[in-house]
């Protein structure tokens, strides 16, 4: 810390979203409100069909349940507070909630990426072990991944503590719209350098081996679609993946450039918008993008609606 400069630690940070116009602001919250109830339904709509229908009560429409639930969790950890801010005099966060709602986000998308990994290997097993897909697969297996993937929140937990255990030197205001690690981080009035290093370390074991993995699932996938002889069956074997690779590449591309770049290229307005990108839209993009060509979905929706369920 620079000789001189006042040190204090806060009880809370002002939080300053996209805009300091009530008129703005007042659109923006229609418009993200919006999005933010559609997102919730959409996810929703997607595990009262999975719980709801027998026929989707399989290892896939299980992972995707939960993939549903923890879109739902991050969204509902930044998006109600925004929508305060939009609308409230005061833009204010106390430093117990900016710390919980760090580590919720964290967390949640720790989670996410280690259940994308666990979707590749069902999809892997699906592909190129179809026989004992189900017998691998059981549902206590299914269960133990599931539960597995919240052992990835002792990371975030790590990455909330350094964060938050910095010296901070006032004014706190965080150019965000919510408390993400390295907007907070760029207020602390000393050398963060060390620190840096070490949540790059935990970004890096947390984005780059799950991607690696599913990489490698794909590869195997890859191997196993090339083998069948028939163009149906290849282009069925195909549609099954498409889904799960576009997902993983609208949540990986945007995650990774905000916590694996270096710290030259840090832009507080861009940041703004590849987070609101990868935690508002991709969520609302997820159940859209499983439900599209899904026919399953389409089939127990116009069971759940009451009409007999026809061919797509």
């Amino acid at each position: 810390m620079p000789p001189g400069q006042n040190q204090s630690w806060v009880s809370e940070f002002i939080l300053l979203g996209f805009s300091s116009d009530p008129t703005s602001n007042r659109i923006l919250f229609i418009v993200f409100f919006l999005l933010y109830l559609s997102s919730v339904l959409a996810n929703g709509l997607i595990v009262t069909l999975i719980c709801l229908d027998t026929h989707l009560h399989t290892p896939m429409y299980f992972f995707l349940c939960i993939l549903s639930l923890l879109d739902m969790g991050s969204i509902t950890t930044t998006m109600p507070q925004m929508l305060v801010h939009l609308l409230a005099h005061s833009q204010a966060i106390s430093f117990t909630g900016c710390w919980l709602q760090m580590y919720m986000f964290g967390t949640l998308s720790v989670v996410e990426c280690i259940l994308f990994v666990i979707m590749a290997y069902d999809r892997y097993m699906a592909i190129c072990y179809p026989l004992r897909y189900t017998v691998i697969l059981n549902w206590g297996l299914c269960t133990r991944l599931a539960a597995g993937t919240w052992a990835g929140g002792f990371f975030s937990l790590i990455h909330t503590s350094l964060t938050m255990r910095l010296p901070y030197c006032g004014p706190n205001v965080v150019n965000h719209y919510f408390c993400e690690g390295p907007s907070v981080r760029s207020l602390a009035c000393m050398d963060t350098h060390l620190i840096e290093m070490a949540d790059l370390v935990i970004s890096v074991f947390m984005l780059v081996a799950p991607l690696s993995l599913i990489l490698a699932s794909y590869i195997r996938i890859a191997q196993a679609i090339l083998k069948i002889k028939s163009t149906q069956g290849r282009c069925k074997a195909f549609s099954t993946c498409a889904s799960h690779l576009t997902v993983v590449t609208l949540f990986y591309a945007p995650a990774t450039y905000i916590y694996i770049r270096p710290n030259s290229s840090y832009s507080p307005e861009r940041d703004k918008q590849i987070s609101l990108f990868y935690n508002v839209f991709t969520a609302l993009l997820n159940p859209v993008v499983y439900s599209l060509r899904n026919k399953d979905i389409k089939g127990a929706l116009l069971k759940v609606m009451g009409w007999s369920r026809v061919a797509w």
